[in-house]
């Protein structure tokens, strides 16, 4: 047993930590719920006594077939996590799709009304004759704007909404789709931002897990009936709430990272620097085309010599690192 735990605590216990820990609370809620359905601790007091009587290495091998079961759980929510993400942002199958026109109407007109009272608090806003109100009203539309993607891109849900909009207002200010142009841009960050969008991404894939866990605790529910309030307040309080959050936090690093090293970009491709706002929207149409399938003509004419060479980790400086070890988070797609 010495050795067994001495490994638990290395590297190894910090991993099945990072994939485990939600899939190890949601198995003790189902022991209690189990528990609690057959009268009390008593119910598994006859295993934990035939679990002592074994020899440290049948305990060992308990445990660690206990632990693997908990782990592989994490990892099977954990590849869920991803069509669950596209199902809360609105991207639902086709017997969904009356609901989903009738949701994102709604939004619409919301999106238009809020546009229209921006509008009518902007004049006041900016000549200076606006009331503190009128100020923080002024605010709050336009937070709440920035969330929404322009013209006929809404989504249903509010998550859906927050990152489209991250994902559409690089090709709106740049002329570059965030799509076709991350994977790109994602090799010539710098180590800080990187980190920070990779963090990022993790909290909303764990707040999109929670969901998940949230709805099969509800199977709880015929050992004790307060499996499905718990469940349910879980489950809705991730699809509305921290969801929604984390995913504000990860929209507003994605565009600050096409607002900050762009230029990475037009310098790794050697394509010559957009002159001005309206010129960089037609580049910035080229290289998403040029990327995505390639050019042909003479045009645009490379700058010379050759691509500057990658920089080091760490270094601060915009360029491309060398090439991370398998473990590493892969670019969190936008």
């Amino acid at each position: 047993m010495g050795k067994f735990w001495e490994s638990v605590g290395g590297k190894l216990a910090e991993r099945w930590a990072a994939v485990s820990v939600p899939a190890l609370v949601f198995w003790l809620g189902g022991l209690l719920a189990w528990t609690r359905a057959r009268g009390g601790p008593h119910a598994w007091e006859a295993s934990a006594d035939w679990l002592g009587r074994q020899p440290g290495g049948a305990q060992a091998v308990v445990l660690l077939a206990l632990l693997c079961a908990v782990g592989a759980s994490g990892v099977v929510i954990d590849r869920l996590t991803r069509p669950m993400l596209a199902l809360l942002e609105g991207y639902w199958p086709a017997p969904l799709r009356p609901v989903r026109r009738q949701l994102t109407e709604r939004v619409r007109r919301k999106a238009r009304a809020a546009g229209d009272e921006f509008q009518t608090l902007a004049g006041p806003v900016h000549d200076g004759s606006a009331t503190p109100e009128q100020r923080a009203r002024y605010t709050r539309v336009d937070r709440r704007l920035r969330r929404l993607p322009t013209g006929p891109r809404l989504l249903p849900t509010r998550l859906g909404n927050v990152l489209r909009a991250a994902e559409t207002r690089p090709i709106d200010k740049y002329g570059l789709d965030a799509v076709v142009v991350w994977p790109h841009l994602w090799l010539l960050l710098p180590d800080a931002p990187r980190s920070e969008l990779a963090a990022a991404r993790r909290s909303l894939d764990a707040s999109v897990g929670a969901c998940v866990w949230g709805i099969l605790f509800t199977a709880f529910t015929p050992w004790t009936l307060w499996a499905l309030p718990i469940g349910l307040a879980v489950a809705l309080a991730a699809t509305f709430v921290w969801a929604p959050a984390k995913a504000e936090v990860f929209a507003d690093l994605l565009e600050a990272s096409f607002d900050l090293h762009r230029g990475a970009l037009y310098t790794q491709l050697r394509w010559p620097l957009p002159d001005n706002p309206a010129d960089e929207r037609i580049k910035g149409r080229r290289i998403t085309t040029y990327l995505m399938r390639g050019l042909d003509g003479a045009s645009p004419t490379f700058t010379g010599g050759e691509p500057p060479a990658a920089v080091g980790p760490g270094s601060g400086a915009t360029g491309t690192s060398p090439p991370p070890p398998a473990s590493t988070t892969p670019p969190p797609s936008p």
